[in-house]
């Protein structure tokens, strides 16, 4: 009798816990078949946004890559290039930067390449120029990738409120044709309007949060470009070595004198 009860017991468990699994599975597959059909309900619109997300992701990996501080400025060679700019090695500097090319080095080797021009005395103006000139050539070349984000931004939500209007559209075509005996096809007229409105406007906020993100940053690491360069060009023309790379010890050997 005990052993008839026990089995009874695992066999109720057992149906239990199949019905239960059976019941996430088919929740689980109506999650899925509702997204689907959401994506389906946006109409025409959903191709354009979609192809906004997967460009926006794109470019948000593609930045945080290239837009580094480190890969731009590559801060650790300035020691040895100040002590190229001391002692007037112009050309193994220039050999230098074309060796280590980033950002940086290559505005710093274009001012060098002025110092080699052939005039006896180098003019600073003209060095100073040069840099300027192949920081602007480098910053907009970095910049469109950003730029791309800013514009799919304020596209995203123009695309989805286009399919708003043609949902609207559909659905005020809906009522007038069939008047509205039929609730279930101007419901898909109005999903299409809301649907298109919502999914622009996900893909547009996180694309111009991280438009002002790396913009910001990218201007950060420019005023450091020339801050650093000057240093270098100082260097060379003063035959001194900046201050913010003196160490703790030589400042205090010149507070002494």
């Amino acid at each position: 009798m005990k052993k008839g009860l026990f089995i009874t017991a695992l066999l109720l468990v057992a149906g239990a816990a199949l019905a239960q699994g059976e019941g996430i599975e088919a929740a689980a597959a109506a999650e899925k078949t509702n997204l689907i059909s959401l994506i389906k309900t946006g109409g025409w619109a959903m191709w354009p946004l979609g192809a906004f997300s997967f460009t926006m992701t794109v470019l948000v990996i593609q930045n945080f890559v290239s837009l580094r501080t480190k890969t731009l400025l590559h801060t650790e060679e300035m020691p040895e290039l100040i002590e190229l700019m001391l002692n007037k090695k112009v050309k193994t500097a220039l050999i230098y930067c074309r060796k280590h090319p980033s950002m940086f080095a290559n505005a710093f080797g274009a001012g060098l390449e002025r110092c080699l021009d052939g005039e006896t005395e180098i003019n600073f103006t003209k060095v100073k120029e040069s840099v300027e000139e192949a920081s602007i050539e480098q910053m907009s070349k970095l910049m469109k990738p950003i730029d791309l984000l800013s514009i799919i931004g304020s596209s995203s939500p123009m695309v989805g409120l286009l399919g708003t209007v043609s949902g609207m559209i559909k659905a005020f075509h809906t009522m007038g044709t069939q008047g509205m005996g039929k609730p279930e096809l101007l419901a898909a007229n109005i999903g299409e309007a809301l649907i298109t409105t919502a999914t622009g406007l996900i893909i547009a906020i996180p694309a111009m949060f991280f438009f002002f993100l790396f913009k910001k940053g990218f201007q950060k690491t420019l005023a450091t470009l020339g801050r650093n360069i000057g240093f270098l060009f100082d260097a060379l023309e003063t035959g001194k070595k900046p201050v913010s790379f003196m160490d703790l010890e030589t400042l205090e050997k010149m507070e002494g004198e």
